[in-house]
C-alpha cells in the first residue's frame, strides 16, 4: 500500500500513521486542510516526497470543502488553504513545491468551479504517482553504486514510508537487494524521534533485508573499524551548491565516514533540490518541541530531571565537501555540485 493515497469513494486522504508503528500499521484519514497540515506538523507523515504528496493532496481537500460557488471565492479558500499547509513544515523545500504546483493549475483558468476541483486532485494525484516512477528510478540508478557484499549505513527512514511508495536512498539499497546483492546494513536509531529503529528497521522486516540498529554516536566506532563500505541517506533540502539538509546527526556522520574514507551518497528527486538558495546556511531549519528529547522513559522512570530544558532543531546541514555524489532520477551527480547540479536542473 502507499504511504498516502486518495480515498475516492470518501473523498479523503488517507495515510499511515507513522507514530504507531512498529507497534501497529494503522491508516489515518483527513477530512479537511487544517487535519492534513496538523498530520504533517505532528508527524503522523513525514519525509520530503510523502509531505509533499500529502500537501497537495490537502489542497483537494480544500477544494472539495470549499462551499464557494465562483472562482473567485474557491480561489481565495485555496490561497488560504495553501499558507497553512506551507507553514506546518519550513524545512522539506517539496512542500512548497507541490503547493505550486498544484496551484499553478489556477493560473489564467476560466472553467467551472466544479471543473476545478477535478483539475486539482488531478494534479495532486499526478504529483504522487510521479514519485513513485521517480524513485524506482533513482533505485536502479543509485543500485549501480552498491557492490555484493556492502555494508551500509543509513540515517533517519528514507523508504516507503518517506515517500510515497518505493523510498529514496533506502530505496536505491532495497532494489540493489532485489538485484541478488548481499547487503547488511548498520541503522542508526536516529534520536531523538527514532525514525530509524521503529521505521527503517520495521521496513527492512518487510524487504527481508539484514540489518542491525545502532546508537547514532557508534556510527564513528563501526567506520573507524573498516567495517563499513558506504554511508547512504536523503535530504529535505539541498542548496544550489549541493550542501545537503536532512535529519539530525547526517552531518557527524559524514564528517565520521570522510575522516575514514568512507563514500556518502545522498539520495534525492530533483524536486528537493532548491535552485533559489546559494547554499546550506540559507535553509530555514525546523526547531521542534523540547518535550520530544526530554519525555523519555527507560523502565518506567524519566531520564532526565525535572525541569530540565533541551533544544530540538529537527536538521543540519551537511557540506558539499563532505558528499561524494547526490543520487537523482536524471542520474548520479557528482562535484564540482555547483556546476553539474545546475546541469541536471536544466
Amino acid at each position: 500500500m502507499r504511504t498516502v493515497f486518495w480515498d475516492y469513494e470518501n473523498h479523503q486522504l488517507k495515510m499511515i500513521d507513522q507514530r504507531r508503528l512498529p507497534g501497529a500499521l494503522e491508516v489515518y484519514s483527513c477530512q479537511t486542510c487544517e487535519e492534513t497540515a496538523n498530520a504533517i506538523r505532528n508527524m503522523l507523515v513525514r519525509g520530503a516526497p510523502a509531505i509533499g504528496a500529502c500537501a497537495a493532496f490537502g489542497l483537494a481537500l480544500a477544494a472539495h470543502q470549499s462551499t464557494a460557488t465562483n472562482l473567485e471565492g474557491i480561489l481565495a479558500d485555496l490561497e488560504n488553504a495553501k499558507s497553512v499547509l506551507l507553514i506546518s513544515r519550513p524545512t522539506a523545500v517539496n512542500l512548497a513545491w507541490s503547493l505550486n504546483r498544484v496551484m499553478g493549475v489556477t493560473k489564467g483558468y476560466k472553467g467551472s468551479v466544479a471543473e476545478l476541483r477535478a483539475l486539482i486532485l488531478l494534479k495532486a494525484q499526478e504529483i504522487a504517482d510521479e514519485d513513485v516512477i521517480i524513485n524506482q528510478r533513482m533505485a536502479e540508478i543509485g543500485a549501480e553504486l552498491i557492490d555484493d557484499g556492502d555494508t551500509i549505513i543509513h540515517h533517519c527512514n528514507t523508504g516507503a514510508l518517506a515517500t510515497v511508495d518505493w523510498g529514496t536512498a533506502l530505496g536505491v539499497i532495497r532494489f540493489a537487494h532485489e538485484q541478488g546483492k548481499r547487503i547488511h546494513l548498520l541503522v542508526d536509531e536516529t534520536r531523538p524521534r527514532l525514525q530509524g529503529s521503529r521505521l527503517t528497521a520495521w521496513e527492512l522486516e518487510q524487504y527481508g533485508i539484514p540489518y542491525e540498529i545502532i546508537s547514532d554516536n557508534m556510527a564513528g566506532y563501526f567506520l573507524k573499524s573498516g567495517s563499513v563500505n558506504k554511508v547512504m541517506f536523503g535530504a529535505d533540502r539541498v542548496a544550489a551548491n549541493g550542501d545537503v539538509a536532512n535529519k539530525i546527526g547526517t552531518y557527524m556522520l559524514a564528517l565520521a565516514a570522510n575522516d575514514n574514507s568512507v563514500p556518502v551518497y545522498a539520495v534525492v528527486p530533483i524536486s528537493t533540490v532548491d535552485s533559489s538558495l546559494e547554499n546550506g546556511d540559507m535553509i530555514p531549519i525546523e526547531e521542534r518541541p523540547q518535550e520530544e528529547v526530554l519525555d523519555i522513559y527507560v523502565n518506567g522512570e524519566r531520564v532526565t530531571p525535572v525541569g530540565a530544558r533541551a533544544r530540538n532543531p529537527a536538521f543540519d546541514v551537511t557540506p558539499n565537501r563532505l558528499i561524494t555524489a547526490i543520487v537523482t532520477e536524471k542520474g548520479v551527480v557528482y562535484p564540482p555540485f555547483e556546476r553539474n547540479l545546475l546541469e541536471v536542473l536544466k
